[in-house]
């Protein structure tokens, strides 16, 4: 299926804005199949859907591999992708050595992540583009809030042990609450690999629903960490437990694994978050998270979340970007379309 380019030029008056006629329910989040699709509650475990699940290897990396080879958009629907791909980024900072001055300057980049000069050269100053959220430690989100005030972007804090996963339950359960209660929007949670790996369905279930009781109404995304599941079909087991358990989002990795976000994995998991749609008539978002550096790779993962999914999931609400250095690159292609010029990277810094 080739991109189709039903994106106008910049004349988008909100990034996030609902536009799919199909999203006629008063409370739907997203769409699929001209069906409405309601924020999601999770459902009892299901021992015999995770039994039946089958994922063919090889037909997923050439489905990634025909996605790729294919021409990919250009010009102004170039652009126009690479502002949506913005639109959709959780800028992260999650450094041993982070302060709370590199927050900020990483906040003053999140309310504004083009330059001025660009944005008046790309005639999109009524969009008002801006990121998803920021994404820093818990010992930062007064930091980020302060720095965030009334500009819309969330701060997501990372939580539960993060990277590893690994501390006791009651400490993930506290570090959560922590989190919660000093006013973060969004909490990333990590799972206990272990748990998929010997099969504890039942316990990871119990441990994701305790953490999403815990954030209450505040969104929780559920790190699966795929680079530690070895396989495939792991992966896709671990994305409907999670999304059983009520996850708001999965999300691929921590971006501390070897190996972090890839397109079979993601295929893996927007299928899974489909059929899950398919069988209950509830959304779940997705992120991919770590390694994605350039502006081909951004165009790469939305149009297979177009591909998939549709229209509906292409907003800050139902996908992110976790990313750290992806901005930059997506900053010299826009000036490059605007100028015909490729900037220096220094040029564009985040923090």
């Amino acid at each position: 299926m080739p991109i189709d380019r039903d994106y106008p030029h910049f004349a988008r008056k909100s990034e996030n804005a609902i536009t799919s006629p199909e999203l006629h329910a008063s409370n739907a989040i997203a769409a699929l199949a001209g069906r409405a699709l309601l924020p999601n509650i999770g459902i009892s475990l299901d021992l015999n859907w995770l039994q039946e699940v089958r994922v063919n290897t090889s037909a997923v990396e050439r489905r990634v591999q025909t996605q790729v080879a294919r021409r990919t958009v250009k010009k102004e629907w170039q652009a126009a992708w690479l502002l949506r791909a913005i639109s959709c980024m959780d800028l992260t900072t999650l450094s041993g050595d982070d302060t709370d001055e590199r927050v900020r300057r990483l906040c003053a980049k999140a309310r504004q992540p083009l330059q001025q000069d660009l944005v008046q050269k790309l005639a999109i100053e009524e969009l008002g583009i801006k990121v998803g959220a920021v994404c820093v430690y818990h010992t930062f989100i007064e930091t980020a809030l302060n720095a965030l005030e009334r500009s819309g972007v969330h701060v997501a804090a990372v939580s539960a042990g993060f990277p590893a996963g690994l501390s006791p339950l009651a400490e993930r359960v506290a570090e959560i609450r922590r989190s919660v209660e000093a006013g973060a929007h969004e909490i990333d949670v990590v799972i206990t690999r272990a748990h998929v790996f010997g099969g504890r369905w039942q316990a990871l279930y119990d441990e994701v629903a305790t953490f999403k009781q815990v954030c209450g109404a505040v969104h929780m995304k559920v790190i699966l960490g795929t680079g530690d599941l070895l396989t495939l079909r792991n992966v896709a087991r671990a994305s409907l437990v999670a999304m059983m358990a009520g996850a708001d989002f999965i999300k691929t990795s921590t971006g501390k694994e070897p190996t972090n976000a890839t397109l079979p994995v993601s295929l893996v998991m927007v299928r899974a978050i489909r059929e899950y749609a398919q069988q209950t008539g509830m959304a779940v978002g997705f992120k991919p998270a770590g390694g994605i550096r350039t502006a081909k790779q951004s165009i790469d993962w939305l149009a297979m979340i177009k591909e998939e999914l549709g229209s509906s999931w292409m907003r800050a609400e139902m996908f992110r970007f976790g990313a750290s250095g992806l901005l930059g690159d997506i900053e010299r292609q826009l000036e490059h379309y605007a100028t015909g010029r490729y900037s220096a990277e220094y040029r564009h810094p985040i923090a």
